[in-house]
Formats: structure tokens, sequence, C-alpha cells
């Protein structure tokens, strides 16, 4: 079978010739565009160093926040910059105090960074963190309900949720899973790392303690760009990883959370000084803007399970209603092999890499235990990418 083309709006993208590419979803892929933005910045910062950062940079990221704010319907003030989502969930954690038995709850599906950063925090504090466990097939957005709140004891304090989980592709009820437990009094953390860009985000409708969120995936921007945005009333606890000046500055008209996020020390700012190039011009490649692309990648990557499930003999795992951008499908159970997460690649994604050119994560995960794949759908997609994969895996698993 030959390669398959892209889509048109591929050109955007400087993505390597001859690959078929369905791993967005992974690290991201930023368009030429903003990457020349981005040099652009560096380009400013280098010419006069100190003009920039003393002088430039404070106006430049108040900027870079009220573009993100009005994109996600929050105050400006409530958000700080980081590098990554593993960044935004660490410095909630590692801000907060827990006692001795403490309760935070954390899906088996969660992130395995940000699992970790769980972990670490608990065992410091003596808290328990109380694994819930989510069916993988599932029925639908009830079953986390129901498996979560019912989770809850007068001993949960947090819960760590997700907007999409990264293994399995689940789109959460993260809305209304945010209302029931702050209404119960726990304080909710949302991994949004599949979160802007890729599904609608009303930050101050929405509710939660902290959400952390990568720009650097689903709004395409460049990496080590991220945002942390935390409640007001939440403010006072949290602190940057790196305290620094901003400890003691005097505080003027502004607040403490504010001198100590928007100075951790010297950085490179140039990947979040590209954010509003990021959400004006690939919001611009449709007709309709973001929401568009939303639905776009939405109805792009059911296209793709669907074609997979066939050509595979698989049952979809979940309802499209929670699918977003990404989907992932168990593989069959006659299928041998598996590497270790994050430590060996599986054979299967070794082979689809160097024998068919195809980027797609295939691993196995022992919570639900199962050997599975993921697609991602981007703009620069094509259906006849996923027919090509699901050629090259009947190839393999025959």
């Amino acid at each position: 079978m030959d390669k398959p083309s892209r889509s048109t709006l591929a050109t955007e993208w400087n993505l390597e010739s001859g690959r078929v590419f369905l791993n967005h979803g992974s690290f991201g892929a930023t368009p030429t565009s903003v990457r020349g933005e981005q040099r652009r910045w560096q380009d400013i910062m280098e010419a006069e160093p100190v003009r920039f950062f003393e002088d430039m940079m404070p106006t430049v990221l108040q900027d870079v926040r009220q573009k993100l704010a009005d994109f996600l319907q929050c105050d400006s003030n409530d958000l700080a910059l980081v590098e990554n989502a593993t960044s935004g969930v660490n410095t909630v954690m590692r801000s907060l105090e827990f006692a001795e038995g403490d309760e935070i709850l954390v899906p088996d599906h969660a992130y395995q960074a940000c699992r970790n950063t769980i972990d670490f925090v608990a065992q410091r504090w003596g808290a328990k963190v109380v694994t819930v466990p989510l069916p993988f097939p599932i029925e639908g957005p009830h079953v986390v309900m129901d498996a979560m709140l019912g989770a809850v004891t007068d001993r949960t304090v947090l819960a760590m949720i997700d907007t999409v989980t990264s293994p399995t592709g689940l789109r959460m009820p993260f809305e209304e899973l945010t209302a029931e437990l702050e209404g119960r009094g726990v304080s909710v953390l949302l991994d949004a790392a599949h979160g802007i860009g890729m599904v609608p985000l009303n930050l101050d409708e929405l509710g939660a303690s902290y959400t952390t969120s990568n720009c650097h995936k689903w709004l395409c921007a460049p990496k080590g760009s991220a945002f942390l945005h935390v409640r007001k009333d939440k403010q006072a606890d949290i602190h940057p990883l790196t305290i620094s000046h901003g400890m003691t500055f005097p505080l003027g008209d502004t607040t403490r959370f504010r001198h100590e996020f928007d100075w951790t020390g010297t950085r490179d700012m140039s990947a979040h000084c590209a954010l509003p190039t990021a959400i004006d011009h690939v919001g611009g490649l449709l007709e309709g803007g973001w929401p568009a692309i939303m639905q776009h990648n939405h109805d792009l990557a059911i296209r793709g399970r669907n074609i997979l499930c066939e050509a595979l003999g698989l049952t979809p795992p979940c309802p499209d209603e929670m699918v977003t951008c990404i989907a992932t499908l168990i593989l069959p159970e006659q299928s041998e092999g598996g590497g270790i997460p994050l430590h060996e690649p599986d054979p299967l994604h070794v082979v689809l890499s160097e024998k068919y050119g195809i980027q797609v994560p295939v691993w196995s995960w022992p919570s639900p235990r199962g050997r599975y794949f993921r697609i991602s759908a981007q703009l620069y997609n094509s259906e006849e990418e996923y027919r090509y994969l699901a050629w090259a895996l009947q190839q393999e698993l025959a």
C-alpha cells in the first residue's frame, strides 16, 4: 500500500516528509509561522537582554496572560506561566500541606508523571492516596462519576482528575465532576495537559481550585509553554517551584501570587511570547475558529477509530461522547509482546515506525491491564493515514 498524503493544511507544519504522524498528542507539533514568532522574540531578547527582561517582559507577559485569559474565560491575574502541565501539578502539590491520614483521590488512568508527584508528596506528609479504578472499555461518563464520587470520604481533601486521560484517551466528565467535588469541600486539581485547544474551557465557570494545561499540545504553541490557573481563594498557599525575588518584592498594586510567578529567575520566555500568535494563527486556519477546529479534530478521530475498528475487528471501547482528538484502542488479545511503559519501546511501535514510517504510540498499561495504541487527529492529518495504519497493523498482527 502506498504512503498516504496528509491534508491540504499540512503545509502549515514542517513535519518530516514521508512520515505518517498520528501522534500529535504526545508532544504536539508547532506550525512554522508560530516557530518564526518564537524566534523573533528570541532575537529581541538577545539584541538587548537587559531591556528585554527589565523593561519589556513585564508588559509582554501581561499581554500574553490576557490573551490566554480571554481564550480561557478567566481573570488574567489568576494565571501563572509555567513550562508544562507536570510542572503545574508539581507546583500545586509541593505547595500544599496535608495532615496525616488526609486522602487524595486519583483515577487509575492518571498520567504516570503526575501520579508520581501525588505519591511523592503524600508520602512526605503521611497522606493516603486512594486510587479509583475505572474500567476500559467503559460504558459512559456516568461510570466515572459513580466511581469517583463513591470514593469520597470525610477524609478526602483533594482529587486530581483529567480533562482527557493520556493512556486511555477518555474525555472525563470533568465539568460535572469538578462541581460535585468542590461542592463537597474537595479541592480539584485538574490535569488538563490535554485541554486548551482540545476541549472548551471556561475556567471561571468551571470553578476548580487548580487547573494546569500544556499549550504546546493542542494549541500548537512552542514547547515549554503551559499555564497554571489558581482560584483566588487558593493563591496565598501556592508558590512557584523556584523561590526568587518575588517573595519579598514590594507589592505595589499587585499580588504576591503575581510577583512570585512572574519572576522565577532568568529563563527563555519566547515560547510564551508566541502564544498570542498561536491562538490567532492556528485559530484562523478553519472558518469558525477554535470551536470548528475542536469539532473537526473530534470528527476525524472518530472516523479514524472507526476505520481501525472495522479493519481489525475491534469494538470501540467508549462512546463517541468520550472521544476528543485522541482515541485509544486495545490491541487484539492474540497479539504478543509489549514493552514496559516509559522504559522499553513496544516492539510493534518500533516496527510501525521503522518499517512503515508511522509514528503512533503502542504500549502496555497495568490498570486496566492491556496492550494499547492511540491515534491523534490534527488539522494536518487525513483519513487515508488511518487506513494506512489499519493496513500496516493487519500485516503485523496476522
